[in-house]
């Protein structure tokens, strides 16, 4: 078991996450996007910075994600707030850089990685001298109480440990770590003990979730077929870089086992979510645009089958949660950014059916 307690010297910071509730505005009411029949009554959350990773808790009342906001720390720290956008509050440390937060179903507490016990300053975003790259930090994950205090270790391999998620019972929490050498996809306890790993093939495979009975998890995944692809992939790993430019999504068993690929749109296709029908997965990517520059959400059956575009804005549009009942669609866009680059955290109801409900009918 690794759960270890906070260092003593960031215990005055943690105490200060916990009672750190900010000011926050109400959820405001924006503009619907041609082309998007799915999204009803889209409303905006956060304003103003980078903002996203938004992920609901078990009830559906309140989310958890990252943000980098105008006039605080240069890099991302953990809040929650309610899906209309109040009760704002930083449960992070203020120390380092945090990513990939998660509530935990059923307990009041919550999980993210964050780089502060090996550094408390802002590590350096990435050299993109070598192309478009994800930094790999030295994230470890951790658990807090609602209020960011009671800080618990849950890693502490050396390097990247972070995308974690929680299964819906909240007995397991499935991560990426490089703890083996490799870009892996790893299950632990929720306190965790009794690491395992799960996925073993070469190259990237992380951004897990679990479906809504628990029994599979749908990921991303870039595994080089060609020798000079992978040495590049290898070359940049020993720099802690990846580059996410192929990205497919996969489906396997909560073991392991029975790993299927679903897309191969040779995309940058990411932050995949099952629908709460378990048969259909929500996921970000540059397919539809030649230039690979544009994001929008799609949808496709865990078979491959059915592909369909649920997002139009011409900006960014990634990291989509359903809501545990269906009704509501979280994401992170660009749109209506008030400074060119900043995205915000949206919320809108989701329409299964856009021609009966058009029609007036539900």
């Amino acid at each position: 078991m690794t759960i270890s307690r906070i260092p003593p010297p960031l215990l005055a910071v943690a105490a200060l996450a916990a009672v750190a509730a900010c000011a926050s505005a109400p959820a405001r009411p924006v503009a619907g996007v041609a082309g998007e029949p799915h999204l009803r009554n889209v409303r905006q959350l956060t304003f103003g910075g980078e903002n996203a990773e938004a992920y609901f808790s078990a009830d559906g009342k309140r989310l958890i994600f990252q943000s980098t906001r105008p006039g605080a720390r240069p890099c991302d720290e953990m809040f929650t707030m309610d899906t209309r956008g109040g009760h704002l509050r930083r449960v992070s440390t203020g120390a380092g850089r945090t990513t990939c937060g998660y509530l935990y179903p059923g307990r009041d507490r919550l999980l993210y990685a964050s780089t502060h016990a090996a550094d408390t300053a802002c590590p350096p975003r990435p050299d993109y001298s070598q192309g478009y790259v994800w930094a790999l930090y030295d994230y470890d994950i951790w658990s807090a109480d609602l209020h960011g205090g009671d800080l618990q270790r849950l890693t502490d391999a050396p390097g990247y440990d972070a995308e974690a998620t929680i299964s819906p019972d909240g007995r397991t929490i499935v991560f990426t770590s490089v703890r083996d050498g490799d870009l892996e996809l790893y299950a632990m306890d929720a306190d965790g003990g009794n690491v395992r790993r799960l996925t073993h093939e070469p190259g990237y495979d992380g951004g897990a979730f679990f479906s809504p009975d628990g029994r599979r998890i749908v990921y991303r995944a870039s595994h080089p077929a060609a020798a000079q692809a992978e040495a590049d992939y290898r070359g940049l790993l020993r720099q802690n870089l990846v580059r996410p430019t192929t990205l497919e999504i996969w489906v396997m068993d909560a073991d392991g086992s029975n790993k299927r690929q679903v897309t191969r749109l040779n995309a940058a296709s990411f932050a995949p979510f099952f629908h709460p029908d378990g048969r259909r997965i929500i996921f970000s990517s540059n397919h539809g645009d030649p230039r690979g520059r544009e994001f929008d959400l799609y949808m496709v059956r865990d078979d491959g089958t059915g592909l369909e575009r649920i997002t139009a804005s011409p900006e960014f549009d990634g990291f989509p949660m359903f809501s545990p009942d269906g009704r509501q669609l979280v994401f992170a866009s660009n749109r209506h950014s008030a400074t060119r680059g900043d995205t915000n955290i949206f919320i809108a109801d989701w329409v299964e059916t856009p021609a009966i409900a058009a029609a007036g009918g539900r």
